[in-house]
């Protein structure tokens, strides 16, 4: 990973847009479009990237950590220090099971944003990384400040396919990467939540025309769509890397991303 610090700008008051953030129909679309990750956890570990250092920079005196929807701990494994105490929590077992073996220093517990099996004011920090936009807000953000300490801090942040690059946008069209954001998007989070601080980064992750296909195969459209649209996907994809681009079957690129992470304090 090579990061790339964008500038940081001062935090400021905003109306987060409903167009900056992946769209669901309604409740209901949004919970069973985040069901799809209860599977394929493994692919999903190997392609996706990790965080860059500087987000969990961002919470480094916190003592006692909580990550909700940690998935298979690629941000987990970055909030690890001596001395500290981190809770990952995640809905999906299989998930849950992953992270476990990838962090072992993490304690793994089953759980929902909207409903954590935790007691009142017992971390420092919450942490929800490619998460929240799966998440009922309100719920979420009444949860985050009853299981936080006085003082707590509530970090989110986002890996995305940095669509600036021509290539990269119709590869994220193409793969049905729906959880791209608009760059210079804000989240939506519920009182008693106020931006405190934000970071946002550049940089490249080397992939594999391998690793293009694979990280298709972990977006929740795949996940959920049959066996015909699969079969499109793959062909498109094919076609775009290499009739389209000329890429080498098993050619390592240069494949650019963006980081946004954002801390709310009371």
């Amino acid at each position: 990973m090579s990061d790339q610090p964008a500038d940081r700008p001062a935090p400021r008051n905003f109306k987060p847009s409903a167009k900056d953030a992946p769209g669901f129909r309604d409740d209901a679309a949004r919970a069973f479009s985040a069901g799809a990750f209860a599977s394929g956890c493994r692919e999903y570990n190997d392609v996706r990237p990790s965080y860059p250092s500087q987000v969990a920079a961002m919470i480094s005196s916190a003592q006692r950590v909580l990550d909700v929807g940690a998935g298979t701990g690629k941000l987990t494994a970055t909030l690890v220090a001596p001395g500290r105490q981190v809770v990952a929590l995640d809905p999906s077992a299989d998930m849950a099971r992953v992270c476990s073996q990838q962090v072992p220093q993490a304690q793994v517990m089953l759980g929902t944003a909207e409903e954590l099996p935790l007691i009142d004011a017992s971390f420092d920090a919450y942490t929800c990384a490619q998460t929240w936009h799966w998440v009922d807000v309100a719920k979420a953000s009444r949860e985050a400040d009853r299981v936080l300490a006085p003082g707590g801090k509530l970090l989110l942040c986002w890996n995305t396919l940095d669509v600036t690059h021509p290539w990269v946008l119709r590869l994220s069209r193409i793969s049905h990467s729906g959880d791209v954001h608009r760059e210079g998007f804000y989240p939506e989070v519920a009182s008693p939540w106020r931006l405190a601080d934000e970071l946002r980064m550049k940089w490249i992750q080397p992939a594999t025309t391998d690793d293009l296909f694979a990280l298709a195969r972990t977006r929740s459209y795949w996940l959920r769509a049959s066996e015909a649209t699969r079969a499109k996907v793959t062909a498109n994809l094919r076609w775009y890397l290499f009739e389209r681009l000329g890429f080498e079957s098993g050619q390592l690129l240069p494949l650019p991303y963006r980081t946004d992470a954002f801390v709310y304090e009371r």
